[in-house]
C-alpha cells in the first residue's frame, strides 16, 4: 500500500495516454493452480461473451478465488476500415473521420420533468445500435452541400477483433482460463469447488456442447504427494511395531508403545486445528518423520518399567518407580528433540513459509508423545503388562532367543570397543576428528552438491518457441500448431495447454507476438522408464530440427525464474551490453547450464519517423496532430462503443489493412494543418527504418542487465560457484557491480537462516543440559555427540547422491535433539552411578551397558520409521529424500560412536575437572549438605 501511493503520486508526471502504472507483490501463489481450455459448438463471438460475461463472473464467486485471467479467444468488433485514397479525394483526413463519429456516438442524462404526480429523468440515447447507423454517418458537406458519409470512405463491417493471443487445450483451438488462489485459500479445496461448478455448467449447457478441458491442475500433484506420504507413515508404523516386537518380546509391551503412536497423533491434529494448520506436503512430511519419535519417550518409560519388573516388584510399583526414576531424564531428552525447531520456526523469509508448519508440527507431536508417555503408558502397563519368559524350544522363541544372543553379543561387541577406546584415547580421538573433518571433503571435492531446493520430476516442463522479432502472431502461431503435433505422438504426453502471443508470467495485457510457451504434462514417473529433463530435452532437439529459424526452450514447469541470475549495474547501458555478452558465454561454458540468455535484447525493428520543425512551422501543422493521425491510422481508436443487447463493443477505426503494408503508406499520410488543409507526412518528416530498445530494466534505479540460464543434471550451487570463479578472472570495469538473484541468492539467504537456526539451537540445548546436569562443564560432553552425527548424515548424503538444501540442513537441526538424546541417556545415568558409589570408568561402562539396548532399540525405530521415506519414489519424494538419509546416516553413526566417544570425552573432562579441583570431594559434599 505504501508503496503504490508513492507510484499514484507520480502519475500526473506521466503521458495524458499512457497506461496506468501496475503494481505486483511477488507471490509464489501468483503462479495459476489451474489451466482451464472452453471449448462449445457456439460462434467464437458468442462463446467469447458467454465465457467473459457469464463463466468468469461465476467462478469468481467461489470462495478462495483470486482471480481467473482470460486469454485467447474471439471477441466481437465493430470495424470502420478507412481508406486512405478515398480521403485524399473528399479531402478527408482520418482525425474528421474520428470525430465524426465520437460526436454522435453520444449518450446524455439532460435532466428531469416533473408534474403534481412526481418526476421522470430525462436522458438522451445517441449509441449506434446497428452499423447501418454508423455506414450513414455525415462527416461533413462539400462545397456542393452534398453528404459525405462513413460508407464513402471506409468500410463498417460486424466482425471480430484482430487476434494477438491463440490459446490451445490439448491441441484443440480454446479460450483460457487460469485460476489463481487468494494467499490463504486452499489449493485442494478450491480445485474441487472449481470442478463442481464446471461439471454444473457443462450440464446446463449440454445442447451447445461446452466443455471444460483441464490440461494442468497442481492439486492432482498436492493430493498424489499426500497419499504418497500417508503410505510411508503407515509403512514407517508397521517397521516400527516390527522393532518393537523383536525387542520388547511382547505383543502386550508393544501394543503399549505403539498405542502413543494414534494418541500423539490425534492430539497433534487437534493442536493443528486450532492453529490454523492444514495437512500439506510438508506437515505430513513432519508427522511422517516423527514416527520414530513418537514412540522414542515411551520405549525408554516402557524399558524402565522392564527393569524393575525384573527386581520382583508389582506392575503398579514398578511403574511408579520407572516414571519417578527417569522423569526428569525423559523430560529432558524430548525437550532437546523440541527446542531444536523454535529457532528453526522463528526464521524470516521465504524458508520461515516453507519450514514454521513442518517444524512446529514436530514440535506438537513430540511434546504430545512426551504426556503420552508419562500418562498412558505407566497406565496401562500398570495393568497390562508382565514379564514374559518364552520357551526357548518352540519357534517364536528360538527366534527371539537368537536374536536376544545377537544383541548381547553386539553389546559385547561395544564393551570391547569402549575398553579399547580408554586404552588408546588419542588414537580414538583422534580417528574420530580425522573421519569428521573428511566427511566435509565430501562437500568441498563436489560429492556432494548444493542447491535451494531440489526440483525433482514433477512430471511437467514447458516448450517455449522464439521467433525473430519480426514475426507476427499468424507466424508463431503456425510454428506452435507444428511443435504441438510433434508433442502430441510422444507417448508419455497427457496433457498439453498452449499459449502463442503472450506467458504465463507476463503482466496483465501485454503480449509477445513472437513467443509461445507449450505446458507438457507427463505420465507419472512409476509408468515412465525416462526422466522428465530427459524426455524435455529430447523434445528440444527434435523440435529444434523441424522447425525453420525458431529459438527452442525445454524449461523446468512452473519457472517463474531462473535458478541461475548474474545481475550486471552501472550507468553506462553499452558497456553494461557488452559485458553482459561476455558474461554469457562464460555462463554457458559451465557445465550444467542451459538456456541461457539476456534479461534485455538486442533492438526490436522499428521505423524511426522524425520531423523537420521549421517546415511544420511553415505548413501550419503542430506534432500532436501528427501522432494522433499516426497513432489513430495504424495502431487504431476504439474510444467510441457500439450498444447490442446490453453488451458494449468496440468501434475499431483505423486505415484499411491494404494501407498499412509498407513504409510508403506513413509517408503518404494526410494530416491537417490550422487552415485545414491536408499535408502529407512525407513533407514534413524523414523516414527510416532501424531498431528500438526491447526492454529497460533498472534495479535500485540503475540499469541492469541480467545474464539468466537454467540446470541440468547439476545442482545450481555447484553451478553458481563455478560462475563465480570463472568472473573472478575478468576484468570487469569498478563501475559495473555483480550480483547474484534466482535460487544463488536464495539458497545463501535461506543457508545463513538455517545455519543461525542451528547455532541457536546447539546454544538452547546446552542450556538446558546446564540446567539437568547444574554444571556449565558436562552439557559439553552432550554436545561432542552432534559432530559424531554429521559424519554419518555427509556420508550418507553423498551415498545417496543427495545435495545439501534448504531440506538436508533441516535434517542437520533435527539432528542435534535426537542424537543429543543418546548422549544424554549415558551422561545422567554415569551420574546417577556415581552417586551410587562408583568410579568414574566403572559408572561409564556401567551407563553403557544399561543404556545400550534402550539407545539401540530407539534408533533403529527411528531409523526403520524414516526408511521408507528415504526409498520414496512419489510425487515429492524429491523433498523427503535427503532430509530422511540425514537424519538416518546421522542417528547410525551416533549410535555406534557415542556410545564410544561420549563416556571416553566425559571421562576425559571428569579427570580435567578432578585435577584442577572442581569436583567437590566426598566429605566437602557431606559437609555442604
Amino acid at each position: 500500500q505504501d508503496a503504490q501511493r508513492k507510484v499514484n503520486a507520480i502519475q500526473k508526471n506521466l503521458p495524458k495516454d499512457c497506461d496506468p502504472p501496475s503494481l505486483q507483490k511477488f507471490d509464489m501463489n501468483d503462479f495459476p493452480i489451474m489451466q482451464i481450455g472452453v471449448t462449445s459448438n457456439l460462434p467464437e463471438t458468442e462463446l467469447y461473451d458467454l465465457v467473459k460475461n457469464r463463466f468468469k463472473p461465476e467462478l469468481n464467486q467461489i470462495k478462495g478465488m483470486a482471480q481467473v485471467k482470460m486469454l485467447g479467444g474471439t471477441e466481437r468488433e465493430i470495424q470502420i476500415n478507412i481508406n486512405s485514397n478515398k480521403l485524399e479525394t473528399y479531402d478527408l483526413s482520418i482525425l474528421n473521420v474520428t470525430n465524426a463519429i465520437q460526436k454522435a456516438n453520444l449518450e446524455f442524462p439532460t435532466g428531469k420533468i416533473k408534474d403534481e404526480a412526481g418526476q421522470t429523468s430525462i436522458r438522451l440515447s445517441g449509441k449506434f445500435i446497428s452499423t447501418d447507423q454508423i455506414n450513414d454517418l455525415v462527416v461533413k458537406y462539400d462545397k456542393n452541400d452534398t453528404p459525405i458519409r462513413i460508407k464513402d470512405v471506409a468500410e463498417v463491417t460486424d466482425a471480430q477483433k484482430e487476434a494477438d493471443v491463440f490459446v490451445r487445450a490439448d491441441g484443440k483451438n480454446s479460450i483460457g482460463l487460469l485460476i489463481l488462489k487468494q494467499s490463504d485459500a486452499n489449493a485442494v479445496e478450491l480445485s474441487k469447488s472449481i470442478r463442481e461448478k464446471l461439471t454444473q455448467l457443462e450440464e446446463q449447457y449440454k445442447p451447445q456442447q461446452l466443455h471444460f478441458n483441464i490440461p494442468k491442475d497442481t492439486s492432482i500433484f498436492t493430493m498424489d504427494a499426500a497419499h504418497s506420504v500417508l503410505e510411508d507413515l503407515l509403512l514407517a508404523v508397521l517397521l516400527v511395531a516390527f522393532v518393537m516386537l523383536f525387542f520388547l518380546h511382547s505383543v502386550r509391551n508393544s501394543a503399549i508403545v505403539l498405542f502413543a503412536i494414534p494418541t500423539s497423533l490425534i492430539s497433534t491434529f487437534i493442536v493443528m486445528y486450532l492453529s490454523g494448520f492444514t495437512l500439506n506436503l510438508l506437515t505430513l512430511l513432519g508427522l511422517s518423520l516423527v514416527i520414530g519419535i513418537l514412540v522414542d519417550d515411551a520405549i525408554v518409560v516402557i524399558e524402565n518399567i522392564h527393569r524393575h519388573l525384573e527386581m520382583d516388584k508389582s506392575a503398579v510399583r514398578a511403574s511408579y518407580d520407572a516414571i519417578r526414576e527417569i522423569g526428569l531424564t525423559v523430560s529432558s531428552i524430548t525437550l532437546v528433540i523440541v527446542v531444536v525447531f523454535v529457532p528453526v520456526a522463528m526464521t524470516t523469509g521465504l524458508v520461515s513459509d516453507l519450514l514454521r508448519e513442518f517444524s512446529i508440527t514436530v514440535a506438537i507431536a513430540t511434546l504430545c508423545s512426551l504426556f503420552v508417555s508419562f500418562t498412558l503408558v505407566p497406565l496401562l502397563s500398570s495393568r497390562f503388562s508382565k514379564l514374559e519368559r518364552l520357551n526357548p524350544n518352540k519357534p517364536i522363541g528360538m527366534f527371539v532367543h537368537k536374536f536376544e544372543s545377537g544383541i548381547d553379543h553386539f553389546s559385547s561387541f561395544m564393551q570391547h570397543t569402549l575398553s579399547w577406546a580408554f586404552r588408546h584415547k588419542i588414537i580414538t580421538l583422534v580417528s574420530v576428528l580425522l573421519l569428521f573433518f573428511s566427511s566435509f571433503l565430501l562437500v568441498a571435492k563436489g560429492f556432494i552438491g548444493s542447491e535451494f531446493m531440489n526440483a525433482g520430476d514433477r512430471g511437467e516442463f514447458m516448450i517455449e518457441l522464439e521467433l525473430p522479432k519480426d514475426a507476427t502472431p499468424e507466424m508463431t502461431n503456425q510454428l506452435a500448431s507444428q511443435a504441438e503435433k510433434y508433442i502430441l505422438t510422444i507417448p508419455e504426453v497427457t496433457n498439453m495447454f498452449s499459449i502463442v502471443g503472450t506467458t504465463l508470467i507476463s503482466q496483465e495485457g501485454q503480449t509477445v507476438p513472437r513467443k509461445a510457451q507449450i505446458n507438457v504434462k507427463l505420465v507419472n514417473s512409476d509408468k515412465r522408464s525416462v526422466s522428465c529433463d530427459l524426455i524435455s530435452r529430447r523434445t528440444k532437439i527434435a523440435l529444434e530440427q523441424r522447425l525453420v529459424d525458431c529459438k527452442v526452450k525445454a524449461l523446468p514447469a512452473s519457472s517463474f525464474q531462473a535458478p541461475i541470475q548474474v545481475i550486471l549495474q552501472g550507468s553506462n547501458v553499452p558497456e553494461l551490453m557488452k559485458w553482459s555478452k561476455i558474461i554469457k558465454k562464460e555462463v554457458e561454458a559451465v557445465k550444467g547450464t542451459s538456456e541461457t540468455d539476456l534479461s534485455v535484447e538486442d533492438g526490436n525493428p522499428e521505423i524511426h519517423v522524425e520531423v523537420d520543425r521549421d517546415k511544420m512551422g511553415a505548413l501550419g501543422v503542430d506534432i500532436a496532430t501528427v501522432g494522433m493521425t499516426m497513432q489513430t491510422a495504424f495502431s487504431g481508436n476504439n474510444d467510441a462503443k457500439f450498444k447490442d443487447k446490453g453488451e458494449d463493443y468496440d468501434i475499431e477505426i483505423k486505415l484499411d489493412q491494404f494501407d498499412r503494408q509498407n513504409i510508403n503508406n506513413i509517408s503518404r499520410l494526410t494530416v491537417p494543418n490550422k487552415d485545414g488543409k491536408l499535408i502529407q507526412i512525407g513533407q514534413f518528416a524523414t523516414i527510416t527504418e532501424g531498431t528500438g530498445p526491447s526492454q529497460l530494466d533498472r534495479k535500485n534505479r540503475f540499469p541492469s542487465v541480467s545474464v539468466n540460464s537454467y540446470t541440468l543434471g547439476r545442482p545450481s550451487g555447484v553451478i553458481g560457484e563455478e560462475i563465480k570463479e570463472r568472473l573472478a578472472h575478468l576484468n570487469i570495469p569498478g563501475d559495473i557491480t555483480i550480483s547474484y538473484g534466482g535460487d544463488l541468492e536464495n539458497q545463501t539467504k535461506a543457508f545463513a537462516s538455517l545455519l543461525f537456526a542451528l547455532i541457536i539451537s546447539i546454544f538452547v540445548v546446552y542450556l538446558i543440559m546446564v540446567a539437568l546436569y547444574d554444571s556449565y562443564v558436562y552439557p559439553f560432553v552432550v554436545l561432542f555427540s552432534i559432530p559424531l552425527a554429521l559424519i554419518g548424515a555427509l556420508l550418507a548424503l553423498a551415498l545417496a547422491k543427495q545435495t545439501l538444501s534448504i531440506f538436508t540442513l533441516l535434517g542437520m537441526i533435527m539432528l542435534i535433539g535426537l542424537v543429543a538424546k543418546n548422549a544424554i541417556l549415558i551422561v545422567d545415568f554415569a551420574n546417577h552411578m556415581k552417586k551410587e558409589g562408583l568410579k568414574v570408568k566403572e559408572a561409564l561402562f556401567e551407563a553403557s551397558r544399561v543404556r545400550f539396548r534402550p539407545i539401540l532399540m530407539t534408533t533403529l525405530a527411528m531409523i526403520f520409521g524414516m526408511l521408507p521415506i528415504a526409498l520414496a519414489t512419489g510425487p515429492g519424494a524429491e523433498w523427503k529424500n535427503g532430509l530422511a538419509w540425514v537424519l538416518i546416516g546421522g542417528l547410525a553413526s551416533s549410535l555406534f560412536l557415542t556410545l564410544i566417544v561420549v563416556p571416553l570425552v566425559y571421562y576425559i573432562f571428569d579427570r580435567i575437572l578432578e585435577r584442577f579441583h572442581l569436583i567437590p570431594k566426598p566429605h566437602e559434599e557431606i559437609i555442604n549438605l
